[in-house]
């Protein structure tokens, strides 16, 4: 077996796309947006959502056109030579070391809030996740399209509950517009740390040929999710600014109680929060998991790396390299477990790679796409460019992956080249 199945539709491409974004920041990315800009996070949020829209648009228009399980590297590789291709292709990779970290800890602080896990019992919780992505994963990603679907709809229907309990009256509306005006320089900061809601449109990239449909279904799906994701931030942001919060550690479940403390709900915020909160971070992680898997299987077709990684299951998944990934994730688990790391860093370096990755995919469009597309990819270029900007030294960590790994590419093409001599 050598071709990956095709059994995602439309619908359920959106609610991959929705989740994905969601995911691990749904219920935590405001608060600490609003922690780094205070009022100014809105505006973030509101930028950052219109700004992604483009970005969205041309990952996108490249995906329908272009499906491959190498995604932006594959763009980048069809537009700029394979050297900076592959490039692309494995600092994704070399992403997930610090990615995966990160998500996994945004996850178990809604974990704690239903279970206090203390010690290796952290340790040994994380490790089982890991284990059930694998079980999720090895029938295939649809399967899990199915799911987060419905989680989508869960999320949608949560946050309008809030929304539409909050009353938005009169009193609150003028102690928001009393508050002092934003200060640019939190407001990009807190767009530095909101970038990573958005990762995942490129993930997606890599699940084209799961699509029955990749020519009309990849471009609606991700519009509709990012779009989706955008609005749900924003109004997850003016909750959280018009409501008291509480002491809790995650911000949405005291706003959750406080805002349905006279219906039946009242007082379960640290269930509901908390069960949709793990819910969508596995989803993310259950997204990028498959996502590399499916690179990783790409980049051992094509010889880039061992041969060992091109076995598919009878499901059409590549199992060796969804366990190579997900093996990879719980050693650095392990380790993150033991060294200890600062969260906002894990985030800040991620959103960094990620930053390179959609800039140069983004350029690569300019060759790729049509020009009548082109103010959508000046738009894009310049979004990125804005986001790295926000980042500043955060960047250095992307670009030292950059400078390691486009030499080894060069050095292992031309040792190829002279093997087949």
């Amino acid at each position: 077996m050598n071709q990956l199945s095709a059994t995602i539709g439309r619908w359920q491409g959106a609610g991959l796309m929705a989740t994905t974004l969601l995911g691990t920041g749904v219920f935590i990315l405001p608060q600490m947006t609003i922690a780094a800009a205070d009022s100014g996070a809105l505006l973030a949020w509101l930028i950052l959502t219109l700004a992604i829209i483009p970005v969205a648009l041309v990952f996108g228009l490249l995906a329908s056109r272009f499906p491959h399980a190498a995604g932006p590297a594959y763009f980048v590789e069809k537009a700029f030579g394979q050297a900076l291709g592959r490039t692309i292709g494995l600092i994704f990779l070399m992403v997930i070391p610090i990615g995966a970290p990160a998500a996994i800890l945004m996850t178990f602080q809604f974990m704690y809030a239903l279970i206090p896990l203390q010690g290796e019992w952290q340790l040994l919780a994380q490790l089982l996740v890991v284990l059930m992505l694998f079980l999720l994963n090895v029938r295939g990603i649809q399967v899990s399209a199915k799911l987060q679907f419905a989680l989508t709809l869960a999320i949608v229907t949560v946050v309008t509950l809030l929304f539409a309990a909050s009353g938005l009256n009169t009193e609150q509306l003028a102690s928001f517009n009393q508050t002092s005006k934003p200060q640019m320089s939190p407001v990009m900061v807190a767009m530095g740390i909101g970038f990573w809601s958005f990762l995942g449109i490129e993930a997606m990239t890599h699940l084209a040929n799961d699509f029955r449909r990749p020519d009309k279904d990849m471009l609606p799906a991700i519009l509709m999710g990012t779009v989706l994701v955008g609005v749900i931030y924003l109004a997850c942001t003016f909750l959280l600014l018009m409501v008291p919060t509480g002491d809790t550690g995650v911000a949405m479940i005291g706003a959750f109680d406080y805002l349905l403390s006279e219906s039946f709900l009242g007082g379960y915020g640290a269930q509901v929060i908390g069960v949709l909160g793990i819910a969508s971070g596995l989803a993310t992680v259950n997204v990028y998991a498959a996502s590399a898997a499916r690179l990783l299987w790409s980049f051992s077709q094509e010889g880039i790396l061992p041969k060992y990684f091109v076995t598919l299951n009878q499901h059409g998944v590549p199992i060796r390299a969804l366990f190579a990934i997900l093996f990879s994730m719980a050693i650095v688990i392990i380790a993150t477990f033991y060294s200890g790391q600062d969260l906002e860093k894990l985030i800040a370096w991620s959103n960094g790679v990620f930053v390179i990755i959609y800039l140069l995919a983004m350029l690569g469009a300019a060759k790729l796409l049509s020009k009548r597309y082109l103010p959508l990819v000046v738009a894009s270029c310049v979004f990125c460019i804005g986001i790295g900007v926000a980042l500043a030294e955060n960047m250095i960590y992307a670009i030292a992956l950059v400078i390691i790994t486009l030499p080894f590419i060069g050095w292992q093409k031309t040792h190829l080249a002279r093997k087949r001599v």
